[in-house]
């Protein structure tokens, strides 16, 4: 058996976190609210077990219901962003603790929590 070779994968669909249940508005509020990422309604097979979809274009953010969840505070996605800097006082002005990245040469980094403490990178390419 080979795997899949490397003109066989094409890019990541979505990416997939949890929540606690009952966090449905929470998210929305944070989700499309402050982050401007639209909610999408979930296919009905799949929304009487909760959580909430969030998407715009190729940026997908799904979040699924998670019994005894526990946040992801090393695992996170990375959201390109265009200008950082405004997205970040964006952030600020609406009470969102805002953390400085790594100082990786070559962009620019950013991290938040939402909501339920999952962290998320936000990231500007030089």
């Amino acid at each position: 058996m080979t795997g899949a070779g490397a003109g066989d994968l094409v890019g990541i669909d979505h990416v997939q976190l949890a929540m606690p249940p009952g966090g449905e508005d929470a998210a929305e509020a944070f989700y499309a609210g402050i982050l401007g990422l639209p909610r999408v309604p979930k296919p009905h097979v799949l929304a009487a077990r909760g959580g909430c979809w969030f998407e715009c274009g190729t940026l997908r953010v799904h979040l699924g219901v998670e019994e005894g969840f526990r946040p992801a505070r090393k695992a996170h996605p990375a959201i390109a962003v265009r200008d950082l800097s405004g997205v970040v006082a964006r952030l600020r002005a609406a009470g969102v603790d805002v953390r400085p990245g790594d100082g990786v040469p070559g962009m620019e980094q950013a991290y938040i929590d939402d909501p339920f403490g999952n962290r998320i990178e936000l990231i500007e390419r030089g």
